[in-house]
């Protein structure tokens, strides 16, 4: 076996329905995916199949105080129990939800963000332009409770429009970008008539019946629509728009017409756009979205794991990181299944990233310089995973990438590795970090190949890469 990948932080499907509480957010199957009718929509997701590696970020006011970013406001039983050191709720929700006024990230620096992600390996950017609890981190028209609002220190920065200092950051560096939006508003009266207020539910649903206050709803739904094409609009190039709070939707009486602003936005300003409408189905869901889980099974439709780096998805005081072998080993994972990663990584409150994040994705961007052949831009091809090895292909179909999963630092290399393939006839085996070929047997489970020799004083590497050919 590959190193562990810390289970209680990532499940895989077959002991997903033991932990149904806390994994709630599932996501849609193959079978009820809808393949989008547009061709430029189909072209924009065979793109996005081959990106491979995306970095998410979750990072607002909450991240000040170490804790689950909006759930603490929501009087739901599991995030009762969650937040249990919670005295008095109504004080607790007033601090919450004025941790604006304190909020001031004066080191943040786009550059270095955007320098980490693309000098790594990764291809596009996930960014938490709003979460359920309604702060905005652009200059929006339609709400004060945002970044750039008189009652935010961080107003008067130069970089205050974080979303227009990072998207721009991003495209400089060939990243591609995506918005995470949170159809759920809870700072807004029209979604919770009062956010403090005694006596009303404050779970993640509004505060009032939506079919007995149709014209309530209505301007929430003109509040959701003017939000999203204002970012579509006045942002530049998105190339992703990541809808989280899949409970708003028709099916749960929530309907917020989500089809008509997304082809909105195609008609007038951004026809690219992929929409990933979260475990909601139908035609604006064009990817799937399992969050801290890896399929049991490849999948054909085109999805994304979301995984933390750390435990949590925002800034956490005293978190722990996954190493960078356990991150490559996510990665080969989800690849050989014929998906993309999306790393979260949690920045923190004063502006920059954690310091671990640089030397765990340091190192695992070192064996993508070299090796990146076997990730970006392949297909998921039998046997895909057996033991400690990953299969992929290209697409034209005339290389498999066989990649060994290494165990430890301290792994010695042996001096014949079984290599089990047996799918097609293999005329050369290579490896992928210097492009030198390996002499092999053709054996009855598999490709024997003689290994070059590994200095065995010095760390193992996190895999290695064979071309077969």
């Amino acid at each position: 076996m590959a190193e562990d990948l810390r289970m209680d932080d990532i499940v895989t499907e077959d002991v997903q329905d033991e932990e149904e509480d806390y994994y709630h957010h599932n996501y849609s199957t193959e079978e009820a995916y809808v393949q989008p009718t547009d061709p430029l929509i189909q072209e924009r997701l065979e793109w996005f199949r081959d990106q491979k590696l995306g970095f998410i970020m979750h990072w607002g006011p909450y991240s000040q105080i170490g804790i689950v970013e909006s759930w603490g406001v929501c009087d739901e039983d599991w995030t009762l129990n969650a937040n249990d050191w919670q005295q008095d709720r109504k004080q607790f929700k007033k601090e919450y939800f004025d941790l604006n006024k304190t909020f001031n990230p004066i080191r943040f620096n786009p550059d270095e963000w955007t320098a980490l992600m693309a000098d790594n390996g990764f291809k596009y950017m996930l960014f938490t332009t709003k979460h359920h609890d309604g702060f905005c981190m652009w200059d929006t028209q339609y709400t004060d409770y945002k970044i750039t609002g008189k009652d935010c220190p961080f107003s008067t920065n130069p970089r205050a429009d974080v979303c227009k200092h990072l998207f721009d950051s991003a495209r400089k560096r060939g990243l591609a970008v995506g918005t995470y939006f949170s159809k759920a508003d809870w700072s807004c009266p029209d979604y919770w008539e009062d956010r403090l207020a005694d006596g009303f539910d404050h779970g993640r649903n509004p505060s009032y019946n939506v079919k007995e206050n149709p014209e309530k709803w209505q301007k929430f739904c003109d509040f959701t629509r003017n939000q999203i094409l204002e970012l579509m609009s006045k942002y530049g190039r998105i190339d992703i728009l990541w809808l989280d709070a899949g409970w708003v939707c028709k099916a749960n009486k929530q309907d917020i017409d989500l089809g008509g602003i997304v082809e909105e936005v195609r008609a007038k300003y951004q026809p690219w756009l992929i929409s990933a409408d979260r475990t909601v189905g139908g035609p604006y869901e064009n990817y799937v979205t399992p969050e801290q889980l890896i399929p049991a099974q490849p999948m054909s439709i085109p999805w994304e794991s979301f995984i933390t780096l750390g435990r949590s998805c925002s800034y956490t005081y005293n978190d722990e990181y996954k190493s960078a072998r356990q991150v490559l080993s996510i990665l080969v994972d989800v690849v050989v299944k014929g998906g993309n990663l999306a790393l979260n990584v949690a920045p923190q409150p004063d502006g920059r990233m954690p310091k671990p994040a640089f030397e765990i994705l340091g190192e695992l961007g070192a064996w993508l310089k070299v090796n990146g052949e076997a990730i970006y831009g392949t297909r998921f091809v039998e046997p895909y995973r057996c033991g400690d090895f990953g299969f992929t292909q290209n697409k034209t179909h005339d290389t498999v990438y066989a990649i060994m999963l290494i165990e430890s630092d301290d792994t010695k290399i042996a001096k014949q590795v079984l290599i089990p393939f047996t799918q097609k006839e293999v005329k050369s085996v290579s490896l992928l970090d210097g492009n030198k070929e390996l002499a092999f047997e053709v054996k009855e489970d598999g490709l024997l190949v003689t290994m070059p020799d590994y200095d065995e004083s010095e760390k193992a590497p996190l895999a290695i890469a064979f071309a077969l050919k």
